[in-house]
């Protein structure tokens, strides 16, 4: 009996896939980048505020507003567990910085109003300011200007705040002009202008 020759298998060609308008994937392109940064914001503001909350509660329940030699061995035990448990953002150094968050940065509303914009590391660049004035300037000026962390360094180390029109004035005058850049985003022109007496003062 002759073997029936087999038919060769027809192969069906698929479809073209469509190609997206452009239009429609810059719109998704868009959707895609906006929910990552408003993520990664939302995930800052949230590490921000544990910080600031650790550092307060280890301020008024440790050290009692005040440091001691009991103090420094209970915040390194904290360090130690908490490192074990969490990694290693939480050394002593790093508590000791929580702790000096709280104690500049004392309204929980003005943290959690920057922390939209700025990142710990911002923060961490900031903290050292002694002069309060001068570090509510730099931290209003970056959530309004969006400076990254290199920029905000900049500024404060080729002394942005003493070169401006504003250092001269009282005190008062000063955290007014600072409470309207929190409140209304507005710069008034003693933020802008530069002091001439000091800029002759760098020039001799």
């Amino acid at each position: 009996m002759a073997k029936k020759k087999s038919q060769p298998v027809k192969l069906t060609k698929r479809p073209a896939k469509p190609v997206p308008a452009q239009s429609l994937l810059g719109d998704l392109r868009q959707l895609i980048e906006a929910a990552r940064e408003q993520t990664a914001r939302a995930v800052n503001s949230t590490l921000v505020t544990m910080y600031w909350q650790i550092g307060k509660r280890i301020r008024e329940d440790v050290l009692q507003n005040q440091r001691g030699e009991y103090g420094m061995e209970i915040v390194s035990a904290l360090s130690a567990q908490l490192t074990v448990e969490y990694g290693k953002g939480f050394t002593e150094k790093s508590l000791w910085r929580m702790v000096q968050f709280a104690e500049v940065f004392q309204d929980i509303e003005i943290v959690a109003a920057l922390s939209r914009q700025l990142s710990w590391s911002h923060f961490v660049e900031l903290i050292p300011l002694e002069d309060s004035l001068k570090r509510d300037f730099y931290a209003e000026l970056c959530r309004v200007e969006r400076w990254s962390v290199r920029t905000l360094r900049h500024k404060i180390g080729h002394l942005l705040y003493e070169r401006t029109a504003v250092s001269r004035k009282p005190d008062v005058l000063i955290a007014k002009d600072i409470a309207a850049l929190r409140d209304d985003d507005r710069l008034t022109p003693d933020m802008v202008f530069r002091d001439p007496y000091f800029l002759d003062f760098l020039e001799q």
